[in-house]
C-alpha cells in the first residue's frame, strides 16, 4: 500500500514537472543563441514576409506603437530612423512590428501606417502588422521598443532594451549606450556581442 501511495505520489510530481517545463518553455518566447521564432506576417503594403526569407541577412526586429511616449522619444529624436537607414544600407534587414490590436493604442490601418511612417522619416525593410500578436508573442515581445537581433543563420543575438536610458526623453539620448549599436558593431566585425540581454523598457504591447 506504501508502495502504491510512493509511486503515485512519484507520477505526480514527474507530471507537475513536466507541466511546469512545457509551459515555461511555451514562455519562453525568442532566446538569445537559439534559433529565432519563424513567422508569416502582412506588411502594410499588403506583402508577406517570413524570417526564412532572409536567411544569410542579419534582421533587426523593432516593435512599434507610435501612440507611445517611449518610441515617440526615439522617433522625435530621429534616433530610429538613423539606425534604421545605417543598417539599411549595409543590407541589413529591418522589420517594424506593430502588434497592437484593432481599437488599441498604436493600432494603425495599412494606409495609416504607410503615410505615418513618410511623415517621421521612418527608413525601415518593411513595417509588419502582426494584428492577432502571434508573432509578438512567439517572441515574446513585452514593450514598445523591443528590440531583436537575428544573425544570417536565424540564430537570435540580442533582446532587448534599445539603449540604458529608459526614460521618454528625447534629450535623453544624447550619451546613451545603445545596445543594438554595441551589438551590431560587434557581429559586423566578426566579434562576440558584450551585452545580448537586458530588460527592455516602454509601453506595454497591446495585444488583444
Amino acid at each position: 500500500m506504501k508502495k502504491t501511495a510512493l509511486l503515485s505520489l512519484i507520477i505526480a510530481a514527474s507530471v507537475m514537472l513536466l507541466n511546469f517545463t512545457s509551459s515555461d518553455s511555451e514562455k519562453a518566447g525568442a532566446v538569445v543563441g537559439q534559433q529565432a521564432p519563424d513567422f508569416s506576417v502582412v506588411d502594410a503594403h499588403g506583402n508577406m514576409h517570413s524570417l526564412s526569407d532572409f536567411e544569410g541577412q542579419y534582421v533587426i526586429l523593432e516593435w512599434l506603437n507610435h501612440g507611445c511616449p517611449f518610441v515617440r522619444k526615439h522617433y522625435d529624436g530621429n534616433n530610429m530612423q538613423e539606425l534604421q537607414q545605417r543598417y539599411t544600407e549595409k543590407g541589413v534587414v529591418w522589420l517594424s512590428v506593430v502588434s497592437s490590436a484593432p481599437g488599441t493604442q498604436g493600432y494603425m490601418e495599412p494606409e495609416e501606417t504607410l503615410q505615418t511612417a513618410a511623415e517621421k522619416g521612418a527608413a525601415p525593410t518593411a513595417i509588419l502588422l502582426d494584428v492577432d500578436g502571434t508573432m509578438g508573442r512567439a517572441y515574446d515581445a513585452r514593450v514598445t521598443p523591443h528590440m531583436y537581433i537575428i544573425n544570417p543563420e536565424g540564430v537570435l543575438e540580442f533582446n532587448g532594451a534599445i539603449d540604458d536610458r529608459p526614460t521618454a526623453r528625447a534629450r535623453d539620448l544624447e550619451g546613451a549606450h545603445n545596445y543594438v549599436v554595441a551589438a551590431m558593431t560587434s557581429l559586423l566585425n566578426g566579434e562576440p556581442v558584450e551585452v545580448t540581454t537586458n530588460t527592455p523598457y516602454g509601453c506595454t504591447v497591446k495585444y488583444e
